[in-house]
C-alpha cells in the first residue's frame, strides 16, 4: 500500500475549524488554542501544500479558490473518524432520531416499545418536527424525510420507504350523518381538512370526480395527525396515508371509504449520515425498522410500495 502524503493533523484540524468558522478567533475558541497558534499552523499547511488555503481581508478570512475545494472533504473526513471512534467513546449507546409529527405520533411512537425490548442496551432520543433536520449540526443519528430525489441529500444514505399517496377518511358518525357515502363526489359538499391544499385537487382527479367548484380543503392543518383527531371527532373528512393510520381502521375509529388513492410525486425515506452507516445502534434500529415497516407493503395494490425508476 502507497504512503498516505496527509499533512500534520494537527494543521488539518485547525484548517477545518477555521474553514467552518471563517474566523480565526472563533476557531481558536472551539480549539482551545490562542489566534496566533490558529494562523501558525494555518501558515504551516499552507506552506506543506505550496498554496494558499485563506485570504486575509482586514478582520476577515475568505476560502480561496483551493481552501473552497478541499474544505467540505476535510469536514466530511472528519465526520467519518468521529464515528469511528464512537465505538469507542460511546458506554451508553444513545440514538438520536428526528421525525416528522404525523410520523412520529401515529406510526413510530406506538411500535418503539417493541424496539426497545429487543435492544435494551440502545437509549432512544425521538424528536418530532416538520423541519428538513442537518445532520451535521444537530447530532441526530438518523432521520424520517419526504422528498422527490435522495441525490438532494448529498453525504446521506436514504432508504426507500413507499410514495406519498393519500384517501379519504372520516369517522362511522359522519358517514351516518351524511346518509352514507357511495360516490366521490359527494365529498364537494363535505366539510373537508388537509395538511396540503394540492392533495384534494390530486385525490378528485384520480378518483375520476370532475372538479365543478374549488376542490380547496375548508381547514387547512400542519400535520395529518391533528386531521386525524379532528375527524375521528366527527368534524369533517380529511386525506391520510394509509400506512400511518392501520389502528385506528382496525378497530373502527377511522373509515375509509374508497380504495382510489393518489400520489403527489414524493416519496418517505428513512436516511442517516453516510458516516455512521457501521454504528451499531445505527444498523440496529435501520434494520428493525425496514423490517418492520416492510409489512405494509405485503398485499399493497396501490403501488405505493414501488419505488418509481
Amino acid at each position: 500500500m502507497a504512503m498516505r502524503k496527509i499533512p500534520p493533523l494537527a494543521a488539518v484540524r485547525v484548517f477545518e475549524a477555521a474553514a467552518r468558522h471563517l474566523n480565526f478567533t472563533a476557531a481558536a475558541a472551539e480549539l482551545g488554542m490562542t489566534q496566533a497558534a490558529v494562523s501558525y499552523q494555518i501558515r504551516l499547511l499552507e506552506e506543506r501544500l505550496g498554496t494558499a488555503l485563506f485570504l486575509r481581508q482586514g478582520k476577515k478570512v475568505v476560502l480561496t479558490e483551493e481552501g473552497q475545494a478541499a474544505a467540505p472533504r476535510v469536514s466530511s473526513a472528519f465526520d467519518t473518524l468521529d464515528s469511528a471512534f464512537a465505538f469507542a467513546r460511546e458506554g451508553e449507546s444513545v440514538l438520536r432520531v428526528s421525525a416528522m409529527i404525523s410520523f412520529a405520533t401515529a406510526w413510530l411512537a406506538p411500535r418503539l416499545g417493541a424496539f426497545q425490548l429487543a435492544h435494551p442496551d440502545i437509549a432512544l432520543r425521538l424528536q418530532t418536527s416538520n423541519e428538513l433536520i442537518d445532520f451535521a449540526a444537530s447530532g441526530f443519528d438518523m432521520g424520517i424525510r419526504i422528498g422527490r430525489d435522495p441525490k438532494a441529500w448529498p453525504g446521506v444514505v436514504a432508504h426507500f420507504l413507499h410514495r406519498v399517496h393519500f384517501t379519504p377518511m372520516c369517522s362511522p358518525a359522519l358517514i351516518e350523518e351524511i346518509g352514507g357515502l357511495d360516490d366521490p363526489a359527494k365529498l364537494l359538499d363535505v366539510h373537508r381538512l388537509a395538511s396540503d391544499h394540492r392533495w384534494w385537487d390530486l385525490w378528485f382527479e384520480a378518483a375520476g370526480v370532475p372538479l365543478v367548484k374549488s376542490a380547496t380543503p375548508t381547514t387547512r392543518l400542519d400535520a395529518q395527525s391533528l386531521e386525524a383527531q379532528l375527524v375521528m371527532g366527527g368534524q369533517g373528512v380529511t386525506l391520510l396515508t394509509p400506512p400511518l393510520w392501520t389502528n385506528e381502521l382496525a378497530t373502527g375509529r377511522l373509515i375509509q371509504p374508497f380504495d382510489t388513492v393518489a400520489f403527489d410525486g414524493t416519496s418517505m425515506w428513512l436516511v442517516y449520515p453516510e458516516p455512521k452507516r457501521l454504528l451499531p445502534r445505527v444498523r440496529r434500529f435501520r434494520d428493525w425498522f425496514l423490517a418492520e415497516f416492510a409489512k405494509h407493503a405485503v398485499g399493497d395494490t396501490t403501488g405505493a410500495f414501488e419505488p418509481l425508476p
